[in-house]
């Protein structure tokens, strides 16, 4: 297994893991953004191969083996300081999310990390967080966050054992597909 950027060739794994990672907010965001017969997943493929955005195969990294993506992770620098003039821009759904990242700015924020299903157990995401440590200590920052729901219990663990502590969390909103009640819990890791 290597790791290595995502490419724009990559847009429709990246699409489909981020919406894993999201809790299958990602689709129901998409479904409004989606252009005449297009599904939310092709739009968000759409909206992975963009060029710039924080949804982008620019800032993603791939793990691949043998010419296949088995896990990606889209992580970048949180502005610092990071405002919340226009939370109200933001759809309801998203709103506690973006009150967490703001609780850590200037941090390198683990934005979605997820590995294919049929990948899993094989250290793919270990891989890809080391990678992103990596990336963050170049890019000078000397804080990791992310943003995890309470009840994937499994994917916290992970972040735990790794050294990634709990800051604060705040309610799920819920929407239509919904995959977890709970809490969205910030998680940061200082280097």
């Amino acid at each position: 297994m290597t790791i290595r950027d995502a490419v724009k060739e990559d847009a429709g794994a990246l699409a489909y893991l981020l919406n894993l990672a999201g809790e299958g907010i990602p689709e129901y965001l998409w479904g409004g953004m989606a252009e005449g017969d297009e599904s939310a997943l092709d739009a968000g493929r759409r909206r992975a191969a963009r060029d710039e955005g924080a949804f982008s195969y620019t800032n993603a990294r791939a793990c691949v083996e043998d010419g296949i993506v088995l896990g990606a992770i889209i992580s970048y620098r949180q502005p610092d300081p990071y405002p919340l003039d226009d939370l109200d821009e933001y759809p309801e759904i998203v709103q506690p999310l973006v009150r967490l990242e703001a609780r850590s700015p200037g941090s390198w924020y683990i934005n979605a990390i997820a590995t294919f299903e049929t990948h899993r157990g094989k250290g793919v995401a270990r891989r890809l967080i080391a990678d992103a440590e990596e990336q963050a200590r170049l890019a000078g920052s000397t804080q990791m966050s992310l943003i995890v729901a309470s009840e994937n219990v499994n994917a916290k663990r992970l972040y735990e054992h790794i050294g990634f502590n709990t800051v604060e969390s705040l309610p799920v909103t819920p929407y239509p597909g919904c995959l977890h009640g709970g809490d969205w819990v910030l998680m940061t890791k200082d280097l």
